[in-house]
């Protein structure tokens, strides 16, 4: 399993301004506990022992927090000085993982996958990259992901019917038809990820790297039916403080 993970904790929040003006979208309680704590609790469960936090706006009140551990993971911060976009951001947060691979989590969204059982697949399957899928019946405001035929069954027998190849990602539709959607759980081959992308420049990892490269790389699509919210506007933050009372992760 992967120890180390990087989770994307340095957007504006533009749209949840309303609610939380104060603090960085990932800061915003639920049920009077920062978001993060959630999703770090998470990644404790499923064994990470090392989160790096990509930081940005109001980034002191990130750092304020958790200093260099939290409920016994140890955490680490890269900060970018000028907007780097999902892609940068990553890049230079995977200078400060040792491992081969990393997870990536978005800080404003959870879903309940079982990371060991993404990781088999993607590793099973070598797999270049991975993205955790979620089907919803309202896909347009997320956009969407085409998936190309099922990975074939592995030598040793294994199920492998919820993973697929990604053939193509698909623009956000004014038709919200169902689809599956990028959860924004992605495996990370930090060496092929340094290969295919430049340092020091701003980009998308979903426009500019995995659109783009889904042709050239094997590109897994991990499809579960896990719990999903994204707390990016005001009436998901307001859902989520009810979701996530029973919040099964500590």
């Amino acid at each position: 399993m992967i120890k180390e993970a990087i989770i994307l904790a340095g957007g504006f929040g533009t749209r949840l301004q309303s609610v939380v003006s104060d603090l960085p979208k990932p800061m915003a309680p639920i049920n009077n506990i920062p978001f993060l704590n959630y999703q770090l609790n998470y990644l404790k469960h499923f064994g990470v022992k090392h989160v790096v936090l990509s930081v940005g706006h109001l980034a002191d009140k990130i750092q304020d927090y958790y200093k260099t551990s939290f409920n016994g993971i140890s955490v680490s911060y890269t900060k970018e000085l000028s907007a780097m976009g999902t892609g940068g951001g990553i890049r230079l947060a995977l200078e400060k993982c040792d491992d081969k691979q990393a997870i990536v989590l978005n800080g404003d969204s959870f879903f309940d996958i079982n990371l060991k059982d993404f990781y088999h697949l993607h590793y099973i399957h070598e797999s270049d990259f991975s993205i955790a899928g979620r089907k919803v019946e309202e896909a347009g405001r997320y956009g969407t992901i085409k998936l190309g035929k099922f990975f074939l069954p592995s030598y040793n027998g294994d199920d492998s019917r919820n993973f697929y190849r990604a053939e193509a990602f698909q623009e956000k539709s004014e038709k919200n038809e169902a689809g599956i959607i990028n959860g924004g759980i992605y495996i990370l081959n930090k060496k092929q990820f340094f290969k295919h992308t430049k340092p020091a420049h701003a980009f998308s990892i979903e426009k500019d790297f995995f659109e783009k490269q889904t042709q050239k790389l094997d590109i897994g699509v991990y499809l579960s039916d896990g719990y999903f919210i994204d707390i990016g506007i005001p009436e998901d933050y307001t859902k989520a403080q009810h979701d996530l009372k029973e919040f099964k992760y500590r």
